[in-house]
């Protein structure tokens, strides 16, 4: 595989339904590495919106949530819990940018 441009650079997704995951799918596309944070035990709204692949719903099948995470990783984190806020602190160290979409003063790592 070529090397892209932005491949060097990390992104931490915390957002969720259209604007952030979009915001970090473009980025994706030209080699940023971006990892979606989701909390648990549901994920991203987005998972349960339709269209569905083949008309069944399903966490890994709304074609909505698929087109905008495509090229991420994904990890499921609980930033209400000190175990969470530690990982998301070690994540953010390699990160150039972070994209959350929360009420100010949600996201305390």
């Amino acid at each position: 595989m070529a090397e892209q441009a932005l491949g060097n650079l990390k992104v931490i997704n915390l957002s969720h339904l259209f604007a952030g995951p979009y915001s970090t799918h473009l980025p994706a596309g030209f080699g940023v590495s971006v990892v979606k944070v989701e909390k648990p035990p549901d994920g991203d709204l987005a998972r349960r919106i339709d269209p569905f692949q083949d008309d069944v719903p399903g966490a890994e099948r709304s074609l909505l949530f698929l087109c905008l995470n495509s090229s991420k990783k994904s990890v499921t984190l609980n930033l209400k819990t000190t175990a969470g806020r530690k990982i998301m602190r070690e994540l953010l160290k390699f990160a150039a940018m972070l994209v959350e979409s929360f009420k100010l003063g949600f996201v305390q790592c």
